[in-house]
């Protein structure tokens, strides 16, 4: 399937401003397809970035049939655009897609759509030290009804805009709540697909623990209470000694998440040992208690790494490494990022440089 190109005139294409607020600021452009039953996926576009015309009644409104991803460019020193693990993205995407019964989207038309999109905008992805641009894909279904069923129709839609350092001061320890009454997902649900009930249903906890000063929620499985899953936005990882680190083992309703699977590749390379494992929050705050672990760190594609310095259970704190960041969160950051911004070798073959 070609993608039509539609861009805007080039003296009215904008540049990323100095100043930018991620997910405020977006791009020139987008690239949409629609899909039916009939003709399968069609009018694939590039296009000025626009509103969408929707019926009240669309089944995204009232059935929640939306599934979304979350990748990045990164401008190199050279001027080069990188995108990393970009397939993996659009891999995921269609899990996601299988899992709320809607239709998948070819791999290569995916990839070839974000990177004619980010090619077009390239003078969108900051050059600023930590700075990227966002890309996000998203799937949302289109019938108009109001009976419960999959959608016969469908959009996808792929806009981005610039974001900035996660961490403008250098990489900070966050402080996260542990979950001890309400429940993200459970096996057999949908905590698996990225899909957008899954962070509805975890606002509530967001806000009130935000209330009490903590930065993120850590969720626990919602059949005994007791087993590690995810923090709101990250996965999350456990450093034993300074050597070991340990992840909880995708379970069903855990996100399997792109930095995750980088972290399990990267760091037996960088000299660590790496295991998923079923764990207790018991026995992991009775670890982080006597020393055992030394650092906790969360992995996601917004912070690559996010050093934690502080847990709360049941109204007792748990602090971390002094709740400063530690040197294997420091390493694991300094190598992913030096492999997306090409400071450092890309041992894995994890990059896609775009065409400009």
């Amino acid at each position: 399937m070609s993608i039509e190109m539609q861009p805007l005139e080039a003296d009215k294409r904008q540049v990323c401003p100095e100043e930018f607020s991620f997910g405020a600021t977006f791009s020139d452009h987008m690239f949409t397809q629609e899909y039916d039953q009939d003709k399968g996926w069609h009018n694939a576009l590039i296009s000025p970035y626009h509103a969408l015309t929707l019926d009240p009644s669309a089944a995204v409104f009232h059935y929640s049939q939306e599934i979304f991803e979350g990748l990045k460019a990164y401008r190199t020193q050279e001027g080069k655009i990188n995108l990393f693990r970009p397939e993996e993205n659009c891999k995921r995407f269609n899990r996601s897609a299988k899992r709320i019964v809607m239709p998948q989207v070819d791999v290569n038309v995916h990839l070839e759509a974000i990177e004619k999109l980010v090619a077009l905008d390239h003078n969108w992805v900051p050059d600023q030290d930590g700075a990227s641009l966002y890309i996000r894909p998203t799937m949302i279904a289109t019938t108009p009804k109001l009976g419960l069923g999959a959608s016969a129709s469908y959009c996808h839609f792929i806009i981005t805009g610039p974001a900035g350092t996660y961490f403008a001061g250098g990489l900070q320890p966050i402080s996260v709540y542990v979950a001890d009454e309400y429940r993200r997902a459970v096996k057999g649900g949908v905590g698996e697909a990225k899909t957008g009930g899954n962070y509805a249903a975890s606002l509530y906890a967001s806000e009130e623990v935000a209330k009490k000063g903590y930065s993120q929620v850590l969720w626990l499985d919602a059949i005994e209470g007791r087993y590690i899953e995810e923090v709101g936005a990250m996965n999350i990882c456990f450093v034993y000694q300074g050597k070991r680190i340990v992840t909880p083992a995708l379970s069903g309703s855990i996100l399997p998440g792109i930095t995750r699977d980088s972290i399990l590749q990267l760091a037996p390379a960088l000299g660590y040992e790496v295991s998923e494992e079923r764990l207790d929050v018991e026995q992991i705050l009775a670890d982080i208690e006597c020393g055992k672990i030394t650092e906790v760190f969360g992995c996601g594609t917004a912070a690559v790494i996010s050093p934690v310095g502080t847990f709360c259970f049941k109204e007792k704190d748990y602090i971390i490494n002094n709740n400063e960041t530690g040197e294997v969160s420091k390493h694991l950051y300094d190598e992913l990022t030096g492999i997306q911004y090409g400071t450092k070798e890309d041992r894995f073959g994890w990059i896609k440089t775009v065409e400009l």
